[in-house]
């Protein structure tokens, strides 16, 4: 099971990153921002991580793109809208079954408060 200890990490430093440049940029530059923080934490990430699924029988290797995998355990799904909506849930819990990952960020930078566009989930297996 992943620490939530990580998760905490990642949020402060998305926390930093709104601190300094607030609401309204692109998602890209976010996730450009969060990256730097991520390497300056020592913290192992990649960015734009192909996620594979298949459809009749055929793989699609790069079918799906997580914005940020944390430490190989953590999905970070970055937004700048003005509302969380359900496709964007439903987008990081198909990356998470898809993927065999158990917990995911989705963070919505645009938002007053970054505390209120934070939104964690969890992968429960099926049985």
């Amino acid at each position: 099971m992943i620490d939530n200890t990580l998760t905490h990490q990642v949020i402060g430093l998305a926390m930093n990153i709104h601190c300094a440049f607030g609401p309204g940029l692109l998602e890209s530059a976010y996730e450009e921002f969060l990256s730097i923080e991520l390497a300056h934490a020592a913290i192992p990430f990649e960015r734009q991580v192909p996620i594979a699924a298949s459809h009749r029988g055929q793989k699609a290797a790069t079918a799906f793109r997580a914005d940020l995998v944390i430490d190989d355990n953590l999905i970070v799904e970055i937004k700048s809208v003005d509302r969380l909506a359900r496709i964007h849930e439903a987008q990081i819990l198909t990356y998470l079954r898809l993927s065999g990952r158990r917990v995911g960020l989705l963070l919505n930078f645009n938002t007053v408060l970054l505390k209120d566009g934070i939104k964690r989930f969890l992968n429960s297996p099926h049985p």
